[in-house]
């Protein structure tokens, strides 16, 4: 595993610590989950190429179902 170093102003790391002691973990547990979530999410190009795809045919894939 690799260790990352980010420098973030005062008054974030406070915010953070805030949100991270509401959820009862570390604020860097919040922050690997928070990563987790983002690299999960398709990418915003994909999305919407796929939302226009599906609305684009959605008669024709009504039909075929």
């Amino acid at each position: 595993m690799n260790k990352l170093t980010v420098t973030i102003p005062d008054d974030r790391l406070s915010k953070l610590q805030e949100i991270a002691a509401r959820f009862r973990i570390t604020p860097e547990d919040l922050v690997r989950v928070s990563i987790d979530e983002l690299l999960a999410r398709p990418e915003e190009d994909f999305r919407q190429a796929a939302e226009y795809v599906l609305n684009k045919n959605s008669e024709l894939y009504r039909r075929l179902a």
